[in-house]
């Protein structure tokens, strides 16, 4: 058992049948009375975010996830597949327990989250490294801001770049909000 005043960023707990991950914490205390707990959650089954709201005090279940380092190998319409490169065995993790499941490249090694022996999700890095395989030539014209033009990276996902970038160029991708960041 953990208590709620303890439910921080990245905290996984299980509330009935349901593995919950803390993804913000807000302690509440007004006036007289008790505080009041309210956490943001990503249910880890579902993907669903939720936000709960708990009274000082409580507790709830907490839970132990593992993580494994695995490769991706491919992706259909409902899963993804991972082979553990040690033992060739392979895992598929249904595409909505995989947020940012785009930014995968096959071959590529990905960090899974197990919760007894079930795969969960994937634990992606802030920033990727990915090659920019079709976009528009860039034509200079006169402009007084930064003028982005649209480009297609290696893993098929659309995001717009500056107008310096090139076909063949790496770029390094923000995984959180699918921005450009800036030239590999």
């Amino acid at each position: 058992m953990i208590s709620v005043t303890d439910l921080r960023s990245g905290t996984t707990y299980r509330e009935g049948s349901e593995l919950l991950q803390v993804i913000s914490y807000e302690h509440i205390k007004m006036g007289r009375g008790s505080a009041n707990i309210k956490v943001k959650v990503r249910n880890l089954k579902t993907g669903s975010v939720v936000e709960k709201g708990y009274t000082n005090g409580a507790n709830v279940d907490s839970i132990q996830l593992t993580n494994q380092e695995m490769q991706f190998l491919y992706k259909d319409s409902e899963n993804a597949s991972f082979m553990d490169p040690r033992t060739f065995e392979q895992k598929d993790v249904p595409l909505s327990n995989i947020p940012g499941h785009e930014f995968l490249v096959e071959g590529d090694l990905a960090t899974l989250q197990f919760y007894e022996n079930d795969p969960l999700g994937i634990m992606l890095p802030p920033k990727v490294t990915l090659k920019v395989t079709d976009t528009p030539p860039g034509v200079k014209g006169n402009s007084a801001s930064n003028v982005y033009k649209d480009a297609t990276l290696e893993n098929g996902m659309n995001i717009r770049v500056p107008l310096f970038i090139e076909i063949g160029d790496s770029i390094v991708v923000d995984t959180r909000d699918k921005s450009y960041t800036k030239r590999a």
